[in-house]
């Protein structure tokens, strides 16, 4: 299998595809599929572009994500603590961790997600959740739900 690039993290075939279809407060994201997985390796790896000054959803998965920031700059929560990111990071964002990623320089922020093939929804935050997470003054100002 090959996926060819052509140019500005774009592939040859590969649809850009919305966020997604319903639900969730997010702002000015798509996302690729660029590896569906197969029987040796079961992981699905996606390309997700956020707008400057766009989000992701608020959530957590039974999941782990292994995030690779390819392009521009921004911030990410994870779980109770804000993280600068910029080109060539790598995160590991553990199960269970609330998770939103956010563009903030005038690019997009471009990032690589593996996770495995096959998965839970995610969950988003309740108010108890909101309440919670919201005890900490820069996570109040960072979230978006």
């Amino acid at each position: 299998m090959l996926v060819r690039h052509k140019g500005n993290l774009r592939w040859e075939n590969i649809p850009i595809l919305a966020y997604k279809e319903e639900g969730g407060c997010f702002k000015d994201i798509t996302r690729q599929i660029l590896f569906e997985g197969s029987g040796d390796i079961p992981c699905q790896l996606r390309y997700f572009e956020i707008a400057s000054g766009g989000h992701s959803t608020l959530e957590h998965h039974e999941h782990l994500h292994l995030v690779v920031i390819v392009r521009g700059e921004g911030h990410v929560l994870i779980g109770d603590t804000i993280h600068s990111v910029r080109e060539n990071d790598v995160m590991a964002i553990p199960a269970h961790a609330w998770h939103q990623f956010r563009a903030t320089s005038d690019k997009p922020l471009g990032f690589y997600c593996i996770v495995n093939v096959e998965r839970d929804r995610p969950t988003r935050p309740n108010q108890d959740d909101l309440k919670s997470l919201c005890r900490k003054p820069e996570i109040a100002a960072f979230i978006r739900s």
